[in-house]
């Protein structure tokens, strides 16, 4: 066993080595990613813990966090959140997935942004034409984990991502990879965790409304098409690192402190302490605070500390009704409402 846990540290310190070298001097980069929807979070459990607790997150409530805490479901489990966004923008979310035994956990998922109604301008009406459009911003995710050992889960993700504006749109492919650790160094209820996120291919618009015309001057040609070429823009990959104590005092009553280090490829890094407090397992208290060092609070920082509470309780099937809020910077803050149930 000793064996087995020093090899596993090791290959923990490599990955982490390796993805960090390669997100070196991301905060020099601020701003210049794309696909930002990728990184608002949903599920209120886990935006309680401001994304802290990636080392020991289990079931749908996962997905987004560490894909690999979808391995230890059992049974079946469904999941619809909403979220009051920056700029009275809306974030929809639903989850829904299964347990097979031996073969692992399946989950299926979709995000959408509800941006309202936008008033169209022009140059010649910069007040508005009358007419309005809607983005269509939409991500669907298909999470496989297991657990391949009493200890070890492993999980990935694969989203597809779409962004319409009109009638110019972006399609593109982003994967998330996880592990979770559970009794590290036999010392029950610590945990660590790994996880890779939103790494994939170049997004780039295309659309009839990159056509513009051009009238050839000295030439018999006349009006002519030309096409906009849109530049592609990467993901806003993400690599994380947490550990976490889980300690149950008595039946009643148990606590949880989580620590994650969060390596942004084109944002600063960030550092977020987390606890939560439960009664029975029906009453839950949480909070989360982040801090990033090379960040300005009033300019880079957006999004300060975040609290939640959670009651469980049964009504034939087990419903698990969850409330986060998060501080912001400049904005209103948000505000979101899970409801998760176990069948």
């Amino acid at each position: 066993m000793y064996y087995k846990f020093t090899n596993l540290v090791k290959v923990f310190l490599l990955s982490f080595l390796i993805a960090l070298e390669a997100f070196a001097s991301g905060g020099k980069r601020n701003g210049t990613a794309g696909a930002q929807e990728l990184l608002i979070p949903v599920g209120a459990r886990g935006m309680a813990f401001n994304g802290g607790y990636i080392s020991g997150i289990t079931g749908i409530d996962a997905i987004y966090y560490n894909p690999a805490g979808l391995g230890t479901l059992t049974g079946a489990q469904a999941m619809f959140s909403y979220m009051n966004y920056i700029a009275d923008i809306g974030i929809s979310y639903a989850a829904v997935g299964a347990g097979f035994g031996g073969f692992g956990s399946l989950a299926f998922s979709v995000k959408s942004i509800d941006f309202g109604d936008i008033p169209v301008t022009t140059t010649e009406n910069p007040y508005g034409t009358g007419a309005t459009f809607s983005p269509t911003f939409v991500t669907l995710g298909l999470t496989y984990a297991n657990m391949i050992s009493d200890r070890i889960k492993v999980g990935f993700t694969a989203n597809l991502v779409t962004e319409k504006i009109v009638r110019t749109s972006a399609t593109g492919f982003s994967f998330d990879a996880g592990v979770q650790y559970e009794n590290l160094a036999n010392i029950e209820g610590l945990k660590i965790g790994v996880v890779l996120k939103n790494f994939g291919p170049q997004l780039t618009f295309d659309g009839p409304d990159l056509l513009r015309t051009a009238d050839a001057q000295n030439s018999l040609r006349g009006e002519q098409f030309y096409k906009i070429q849109s530049a592609g823009f990467e993901l806003p990959s993400q690599l994380e690192l947490g550990i976490a104590y889980e300690k149950h005092f008595s039946d009643d009553y148990s606590a949880l402190i989580a620590t994650t280090f969060q390596n942004n490829n084109f944002a600063n890094d960030e550092y977020i302490v987390a606890g939560e407090f439960s009664f029975k397992d029906l009453l839950f208290l949480r909070g989360g605070y982040n801090y990033e060092p090379d960040a300005s609070i009033t300019e880079e920082q957006i999004f300060g500390a975040t609290y939640g509470v959670g009651l469980k309780f049964n009504a034939g099937v087990d419903i698990t009704v969850d409330y986060a809020y998060r501080t912001a910077h400049l904005f209103d803050a948000n505000q979101m409402v899970s409801i998760k149930l176990q069948f």
